[in-house]
């Protein structure tokens, strides 16, 4: 998909003021065959070219070959069949047709004595076939055989990709993870960890007001996922601290009286938006340990909204929730 199909092109695709684009290229279709046509998968080859047309070219992606002569009326109607569904399949396949009239010897090693006969190699050997004029469903059955269902490598592909996106972003390369999200976003634009990312990539520059577009025109079976409820929840948290005052005023009203709950949660709201979690935690922990009523339960509740926005698997995370188990059932 190309940036001008991306719905989401204005916000995402287009990086950050137009200095951020997509460097990451996410299931891009394999060159076509030499002596193919432009967009197709489909070529001739002779014996002195099929170790180069077909054995070197099915270890990248499987190779169909179409053995078949100028004489034989099921070839006619078998190839343009098999044509359209290689081309349809956009590079899990290609195929490499064998006039066998001219170039007998490979068909003769091969054992292939009826045509047309169609022989799939992968890493350089013949692995399955079939002979005749079969229907256009059965040849798409036989490609997702030999290659795997349509969208199965592209599937693969992308959560490598997102996987070092999430990487990056933890590590603070935000212009690196924001690329690698939105080339994700040009191959699949309703990919809402992608999407997420995006805007985890944004919040971190600042463009929060970008980021509450952004969620109010997402499909509403997105804003449903999880990962987008988390970022909205993160933004909603970020609008409330805006409101709660001066931190350092904060800190110093604690110092003056450490059982001032309401300024030490203030203080862990804070802290949460500015990325201080650990002693986010500890503030809300603090106030667990010494006043479990405090706005009914307040603290253990915005603990778990925290928990939420970063996510189980972070070690902020981790920690803090080892010590409210052990305050909730010591």
């Amino acid at each position: 998909m190309s940036g001008n199909d991306n719905p989401y092109g204005g916000s995402y695709g287009g990086g950050y003021g137009g200095q951020m684009s997509a460097s990451a290229n996410v299931s891009a279709a394999p060159a076509s065959p030499a002596g193919a046509a432009a967009g197709s998968y489909v070529s001739d080859t002779t014996t002195a070219g099929f170790a180069k047309d077909v054995l070197e070219e099915s270890r990248h992606q499987p190779v169909l070959v179409d053995f078949w002569a100028p004489w034989c009326g099921p070839c006619k109607q078998l190839t343009p069949v098999l044509e359209k569904a290689v081309n349809g399949a956009e590079g899990r396949v290609k195929l490499v047709k064998m006039n066998i009239d001219d170039h007998p010897s490979i068909a003769g090693q091969l054992g292939i004595q009826s045509i047309p006969a169609v022989i799939a190699f992968v890493d350089g050997r013949p692995v399955d076939g079939f002979m005749g004029a079969v229907p256009e469903s059965q040849v798409n059955e036989f490609i997702d055989k030999v290659a795997g269902p349509a969208g199965a490598d592209q599937a693969a592909e992308i959560e490598a990709v997102l996987g070092d996106a999430d990487g990056l972003l933890a590590a603070d390369d935000i212009e690196g993870a924001a690329q690698l999200y939105s080339a994700v976003l040009q191959a699949d634009p309703e990919n809402a960890r992608a999407a997420a990312g995006m805007m985890n990539c944004m919040i971190a520059m600042g463009e929060t007001e970008r980021v509450g577009q952004m969620l109010s025109s997402l499909p509403e079976e997105m804003q449903a996922d999880a990962a987008i409820q988390a970022v909205a929840k993160k933004l909603g948290q970020i609008e409330e601290a805006r409101k709660l005052g001066d931190p350092v005023a904060l800190e110093q009203a604690l110092a003056a009286n450490p059982d001032d709950h309401e300024a030490r949660m203030k203080l862990a709201k804070i802290l949460n938006v500015q990325g201080d979690r650990e002693n986010a935690a500890e503030h809300l922990l603090t106030i667990m340990r010494k006043d479990r009523t405090f706005d009914d339960d307040g603290a253990r509740r915005e603990l778990l909204q925290f928990f939420e926005v970063w996510g189980p698997k972070d070690p902020a995370t981790i920690a803090a929730r080892r010590r409210l188990s052990s305050i909730l059932f010591s």
